[in-house]
């Protein structure tokens, strides 16, 4: 992590807050003219590159079945699986017993569950299950541990032997072959980490779940186009590999942060890493079937992914990273995180002096590119679970749900404005369904 004025994340959310409301209050002050200009052309950039970026999954190839048997059980690499695990008793024993069912040589697997602090029957299910397999290995850690999940998972890194680590969320659901098809990813692209779609088990649960399962095919969308374009991509979490030598040289798991995958993403881009996306197979999760359980969400991944640019600003700005990469991480910093923030300030500003919102065609440019992801997310063929198909009402629908982010993003700037950041491991409730 940086040093200075770049480990001071209060500091910098109120600095970036501030920046935002002077970017929104000034043109409403001195009615400069071209300033509407400005905006009209700075639209034309955010929809061209946007464009650029979702056209480049045209080319988008997946992993074939067969190329499984381009390996053999001697060259398959050792993998370890980790997962860290707190008070998941709905899901673990399926966990467990799925992934080993996985078609993957049995000597060249380790599995292993971190038990952090459970309170509820996590430890006695682990307990029964590791009589059960013997290859399975309960780590666990005292509730008071710190760390988060990050602690967790660097805990149980330090048992591991594999040249491999693949990190999966207690709900996470793998299809058998996906192992194997996943290093034939690897074996194709040279890459140092890969992340696996996300795709949701209970999409047509309401609404809202309906809404995540097309916002998970449209976050691949654009981490596939930005990685061709400009080389630039996310680790997302669950069903993240990564080569462990790479791991432990960016330095393992952050555990002063509320998102290590986010974290981790950029330190790998700093030490020019590659992070593959892979389309197919999936690793399926739950999404959170209400609102409550949204906004947490959203509000820890928010807060997250702001950290990442305070905490490595200094670097970003060097030539560690090219000048493609410095305008994607602008890119989408600004549509991210600026946009939403100056949006509200200039929202609110109309109202407060009687006049015209300056901003709405860069936040017209931001919907209607994620309305394009949406719908082509939604046409391309994809293994289970099968995305729903967008309709217009469904596609429109769910570029309304992403406004969340327009009330999310300011509230969470405005708190770590605030408040000191304590680092807390706030999970999401997995039902098992």
């Amino acid at each position: 992590m940086s040093n200075g004025f770049y480990k001071n994340r209060r500091l910098k959310s109120f600095l970036f807050l501030s920046a935002c409301f002077l970017i929104a209050i000034i043109p409403h002050l001195y009615k400069i003219g071209v300033y509407f200009k400005v905006i009209l052309i700075l639209s034309l950039v955010i929809a061209f590159y946007g464009l650029t970026v979702i056209s480049r999954n045209f080319r988008r190839k997946n992993v074939s079945n067969t190329l499984s048997n381009l390996f053999t059980n001697k060259e398959l690499p050792i993998l370890d699986i980790l997962v860290a695990a707190r008070d998941e008793e709905n899901v673990i024993e399926r966990l467990v017993e799925r992934l080993f069912n996985l078609d993957y040589p049995i000597n060249k697997l380790n599995i292993y569950i971190i038990d952090d602090g459970s309170s509820d029957n996590t430890p006695l299910i682990l307990g029964r299950l590791s009589k059960k397999f013997q290859k399975l290995k309960v780590v666990s850690r005292s509730p008071n541990a710190g760390g988060g999940k990050s602690g967790a998972l660097n805990y149980a890194l330090q048992f591991t032997h594999g040249e491999w680590v693949l990190v999966l969320d207690a709900d996470a659901q793998l299809k058998k072959d996906s192992l194997i098809r996943l290093f034939s990813f690897v074996d194709e692209g040279d890459w140092s980490a890969v992340q696996l779609r996300k795709s949701v088990t209970n999409g047509s649960k309401n609404f809202l779940t309906s809404c995540q399962s097309m916002e998970m095919a449209m976050d691949t969308i654009f981490q596939y186009g930005r990685l061709s374009v400009a080389g630039v991509s996310e680790l997302r979490g669950n069903g993240q590999l990564i080569k462990k030598d790479t791991l432990l040289a960016c330095g393992s798991f952050n555990e002063d942060t509320v998102t290590d995958d986010l974290d981790l993403s950029l330190r790998l881009l700093l030490s020019k890493s590659k992070i593959g996306i892979l389309w197919d197979p999936p690793v399926m999760e739950e999404a959170v079937e209400n609102l409550n359980a949204l906004l947490a969400q959203r509000q820890r991944w928010a807060e997250g992914g702001l950290q990442r640019f305070f905490d490595y600003g200094d670097q970003l700005v060097t030539d560690k990273i090219d000048y493609l990469q410095k305008f994607d991480l602008t890119y989408f910093f600004i549509l991210q995180y600026a946009l939403p923030i100056v949006s509200i300030f200039d929202l609110v500003l109309s109202i407060a002096l009687y006049d015209s919102p300056i901003y709405w065609p860069i936040s017209i440019t931001a919907f209607v590119l994620s309305g394009i992801a949406f719908w082509y997310g939604s046409t391309c063929k994809s293994e289970v679970p099968v995305l729903q198909k967008g309709n217009f009402l469904m596609i429109f629908l769910s570029v309304f749900y992403l406004s969340h982010w327009f009330l999310v993003i300011p509230w969470v700037t405005l708190k770590m404005s605030i408040f000191p950041k304590k680092i807390l491991w706030r999970k999401t409730l997995h039902t098992g369904v």
